[in-house]
């Protein structure tokens, strides 16, 4: 292999045939010849109906590569099913997973390959499983419905693999029981100690479980209450876009739209619905018109209780459908998804109703991001101190890093050290896309302290990836917002913070700040000043009673500008414009914009020297040294 290797990232599929050993040593020909028909019959034909290359054969099985997920799972589904219809043929475990590999002639290695392996081998026969970074790429897009087996800690892999099977002919293949990492060398001592275990009552996840698994949603066929086709067309194009929307909020996951097509038409069980796609939640809807308007309505329900989770109702114009359906679509995608949705707000509640020594990594991380989201000094320690117990549990839990990331630059916000809080939160966020490249928000909260750390150039990348991973998530779009002007887009931020709010006009008093800096930025003064009015008294740092006070006085509204200013002035006596806008988080153009109006709004103009000696470059304010 030469000293630059080639890379790429692919789809690889691993194969076995099951207990080919015994088949050997019962009848070697025999156990050949099967090997070899399966081979040439139905395995090869698979292979190369989906797009695939054997890249090597072992004795009784072989290695796959695909350029899409896609073709791998359809291949792999397509050869199980083509197995068993052969009662006298071989079975096959089949591992599949999405990553980077070496090529190395016409051989692919690295832990692309070897995951996929490892996965093969804890498949039971006849079954197709999958990573997560696999299944992350394939929801919504495959007619088959695919189940999460947990976490797994896999031989020569440090960090845990997400496992997700695939339904063969409405059967479920669940992991191989025998995946502990260990086996002990006294069976019996181990027996005793789990009665004993059994006896105390402890629960298996205790408070080093890695249970990360997330709810799940079936978004049921629209009903077309109006009977014309263009009316249908508009139901199922909805549809659609739910599905698509939603499967980019890694809060959830989604069922592909073929695995619910058997629902359709209205009047279902929803328990049954429930039961048979191993879903706890289920979106239903319907679309009726009369004239020149539609009426749009949806309900989220929950399977265990059958109760309404959440109903909206829309009425509007027929003129222009493609524009509703958009809109439809990604109003109910970020109502139900994201960090404040619905599906993420019962698990929370779930979890507050749990002991605290039982909870998992993943509620550890839910009531994390519930203390974050409410922006106080108080529930921020306390954030801090969930979130670190999620990924000390669970260290390969991205989305824990994520917010994790979060609480740490809040922390700054707050008074803690400056460079200790930043430091930390770059870290977690450099954690967080290295062990989910394809989450949105990872690459986002990256940008973010990018962007805090002055180097724009590439925080607006990690933004941009972002955007694409998520393009209509209101969350990414209210963090994006927050950098777009020092990007010298500031016209672009206002803009999108207009589209956010009609895509969430209840959003979460996080956001507040974000938008007034938006508008402040973009020169639309009487929005930033509307925005900043809202924000509540306890949730107000540095940043968010600067923003305010500033946004105040270029508003014309003097008085409150100068009531803020004197507020912050009591919270941080410290606080001066030049001290502020030195900061390494602004672009020129903005520190010029802000000085002038924290200076109209009251704040002290220059620095002392204490402050003055740790500013890398101060602002030039006139008067000052």
């Amino acid at each position: 292999m030469s000293a630059k290797a080639e890379r790429r990232i692919v789809a690889i599929l691993v194969a076995d045939v099951v207990g080919f050993s015994r088949l050997v040593e019962t009848d070697e020909a025999s156990a050949l010849e099967a090997v070899r028909a399966a081979r040439s019959v139905v395995v090869d034909p698979a292979v190369a109906d989906h797009s695939g290359r054997v890249f090597k054969t072992t004795g009784d099985g072989f290695l796959a590569e695909f350029g899409s997920v896609v073709d791998a799972v359809a291949c792999a589904a397509a050869i199980q099913q083509r197995l068993a219809s052969d009662p006298d043929g071989v079975r096959m475990r089949i591992g599949i997973n999405l990553g980077d590999v070496v090529v190395d002639h016409d051989d692919l290695l690295g832990d692309g390959v070897n995951i996929a392996a490892r996965l093969e081998q804890l498949c039971p026969p006849g079954g197709v499983l999958m990573s997560g970074t696999a299944f992350d790429q394939l929801k919504g897009k495959f007619h088959l419905p695919v189940d999460f087996d947990g976490e797994h800690r896999v031989k020569n892999i440090a960090q845990s693999v997400r496992v997700y099977s695939v339904r063969i002919d409405g059967v479920r293949h669940r992991v191989k029981a025998a995946t502990t990492r260990f086996a002990p060398r006294r069976p019996w001592l181990a027996a005793a100690a789990l009665l004993l275990l059994l006896g105390a009552g402890v629960w298996f996840l205790q408070p080093g479980a890695t249970d990360t698994r997330k709810p799940s949603i079936a978004v049921l066929p629209f009903d077309n209450l109006g009977g014309d086709e263009a009316t249908g067309r508009l139901a199922s194009g909805l549809t659609e876009d739910i599905i698509t929307d939603l499967a980019r909020f890694p809060e959830v996951d989604v069922v592909a739209r073929n695995s619910t097509q058997q629902f359709g038409g209205g009047g279902v069980d929803i328990r049954k619905v429930g039961e048979v796609l191993n879903v706890a939640f289920v979106l239903e809807g319907s679309i009726q018109r009369a004239g020149d308007q539609l009426r749009l309505t949806a309900q989220l329900i929950d399977v265990a209780t059958g109760n309404h989770v959440w109903s909206e109702r829309w009425d509007r114009p027929a003129e222009d459908l493609f524009a509703v359906q958009s809109e439809i679509a990604d109003q109910v995608a970020n109502r139900i998804g994201g960090g404040t949705g619905l599906v993420q707000t019962a698990g929370r509640e779930a979890a507050r109703r749990k002991r605290p020594e039982s909870l998992t990594a993943y509620e550890l991380y839910l009531l994390g991001t519930e203390a974050l989201e409410q922006i106080t000094p108080a529930d921020n320690a306390r954030a801090l101190e969930l979130l670190e117990r999620a990924v000390e549990i669970d260290p390969g839990f991205a989305r824990a890093w994520v917010e994790l990331a979060h609480a740490h630059a809040l922390a700054e916000n707050f008074g803690a050290d400056a460079a200790a809080a930043h430091s930390a939160a770059m870290a977690a966020a450099e954690r967080a896309v290295l062990l989910d490249p394809l989450d949105a928000e990872a690459h986002a909260v990256l940008g973010d302290r990018l962007g805090a750390a002055g180097d724009f150039v590439r925080s607006e990348a990690a933004f941009e990836k972002a955007l694409s991973l998520s393009p209509s998530s209101a969350e990414i779009l209210s963090f994006y917002v927050g950098w777009a002007s020092a990007f010298g887009k500031p016209e672009r931020g206002a803009e999108i913070v207009d589209r956010v709010i009609r895509l969430d006009p209840n959003y979460p008093a996080w956001r507040y700040a974000v938008f007034v800096y938006a508008y402040f930025m973009a020169e639309r003064f009487e929005d930033a000043a509307r925005v900043a009015e809202r924000i509540p008294a306890d949730t107000q740092d540095r940043f968010r009673m600067v923003m305010k006070a500033a946004s105040f006085a270029a508003a014309g509204r003097e008085k409150e500008a100068e009531s803020t200013a004197v507020a912050a002035l009591a919270a941080f006596p410290d606080t001066t414009v030049q001290a502020f806008v030195s900061g390494p988080g602004w672009a020129e153009h903005e520190r010029v914009l802000l000085a002038k109006w924290m200076a109209a709004a009251g704040f002290p103009a220059c620095a002392g020297p204490e402050v003055l000696k740790g500013l890398a470059d101060p602002f030039p304010v006139p008067g000052c040294p």
